[in-house]
């Protein structure tokens, strides 16, 4: 068995709950209520989403040596 990292990305929704979207898995996007039903939901779509890729013998992309920063800056707009 492999272990594999993934950012996941919560975005709240306008009308209620968080959509989860996985930059590296293209159209790995999934939605829940709450944060932590979002974060449940993206765990098991990003596992549909590499057993697809095992199946069809695709290479799993990883983010285990990718560094993320978040800037926030103030602009005059």
């Amino acid at each position: 068995m492999k272990q594999f990292t993934y950012r996941v990305l919560l975005n709240r929704e306008p009308e209620g709950g968080y959509t989860a979207t996985v930059p590296t898995l293209p159209g790995c996007i999934t939605y829940g209520e709450t944060v932590d039903e979002a974060i449940a939901m993206a765990k098991e779509a990003i596992g549909l989403y590499i057993e697809s890729l095992v199946a069809h013998n695709e290479p799993v992309p990883d983010e285990s040596n990718t560094l993320e920063y978040a800037l926030t800056l103030e602009v005059a707009v």
